[in-house]
């Protein structure tokens, strides 16, 4: 029998839903660990499968660290009402706060990133999470980092 807590612990972790945190910890006769690896293969086929429909709405979000650093993104959605959705802005948030902190170069750099808030995840990770659960494609379509004295 699985408790109504580790199914609420599993999907505050992943994000995931009810049904589908209590199927991940059936199959995984219970094991916490193995339910959250199965949990996010399941996202990242999901984002595999919405990898090529076309994103085109969603917003611009600035970030300012200390007045010292700045980060303007670009994230893409299909709708605009996605784009409106609070776990969609905090995404863009998140994903601002990560460029300022690692300094990126480029989007793969920026991908590969290990999430500065957990770092059993990569933000490739993270937003295949979202997008497992928003249900819609997801992408990083540009950013820019600006540091107070940088040269350009």
């Amino acid at each position: 029998m699985i408790s109504a807590e580790i199914i609420a612990k599993l999907r505050s972790d992943t994000g995931a839903g009810v049904m589908d945190c209590k199927k991940a910890l059936e199959e995984s006769k219970g094991d916490y660990t193995k339910a959250k690896s199965i949990l996010a293969s399941n996202a990242q086929a999901i984002a595999k499968q919405k990898q090529d429909r076309s994103a085109n709405q969603g917003l611009i979000e600035c970030y300012c660290h200390s007045g010292k650093i700045g980060v303007i993104l670009e994230l893409n959605c299909e709708t605009d009402f996605v784009a409106r959705n609070d776990e969609f802005k905090s995404l863009a948030h998140e994903i601002a706060m990560q460029i300022a902190s690692m300094n990126p170069k480029k989007l793969d750099d920026l991908l590969k990133s290990k999430y500065i808030r957990d770092e059993s995840l990569t933000i490739k990770s993270l937003i295949e999470q979202a997008v497992g659960k928003i249900g819609e494609n997801i992408q990083i379509k540009r950013f820019q980092r600006f540091e107070l004295g940088e040269e350009s």
